[in-house]
């Protein structure tokens, strides 16, 4: 089992759009999140512990302006918490191990794949492409992605 944790140096590395979302609770600016249009296969980390979050297989085409996944990698890597800022009621979702504010996640997403939409800031994720999972040590989620 990877030691997945917040470390100071791991924050100290993030940018500062990196940093005023995850660790400010800050929303980056809708189509400006460079991992909105990736369609290569991988899986998707969460940018200070590494912890895995969601795989390509579970992206998809929202229309929000930010990245959207239908359900996290590992469950248990992904904590939902009430979230009432901004006038409205949501679901926040933050990595568990890292504590980074990832987005929120919305009932609206495709009904055939369990009806989520989470609706996450690519500030927050760093992306390990299929080809290079193994050697950075997600070996055991590549039946999670999709061949190319």
């Amino acid at each position: 089992m990877a030691d997945y944790r917040k470390t100071p140096e791991a924050v100290a590395r993030l940018t500062p759009e990196q940093y005023r979302v995850t660790q400010k609770g800050g929303t980056e600016a809708p189509g400006s999140g460079e991992l909105l249009d990736n369609h290569e296969p991988g899986i998707y980390v969460d940018i200070v512990s590494g912890e895995p979050l969601f795989a390509s297989s579970d992206k998809f085409e929202s229309g929000c302006g930010w990245p959207s996944f239908t359900r996290p990698i590992e469950p248990a890597n992904v904590n939902e918490l009430r979230d009432v800022s901004h006038g409205m009621i949501r679901t926040e979702v933050r990595s568990s191990a890292g504590d980074s504010h990832l987005g929120h996640v919305f009932n609206d997403g495709p009904r055939d794949r369990g009806g989520l939409r989470y609706c996450i800031n690519s500030a927050s994720l760093r992306f390990i492409h299929r080809d290079d999972m193994a050697a950075e040590g997600y070996g055991a989620y590549l039946n999670q992605v999709e061949e190319r």
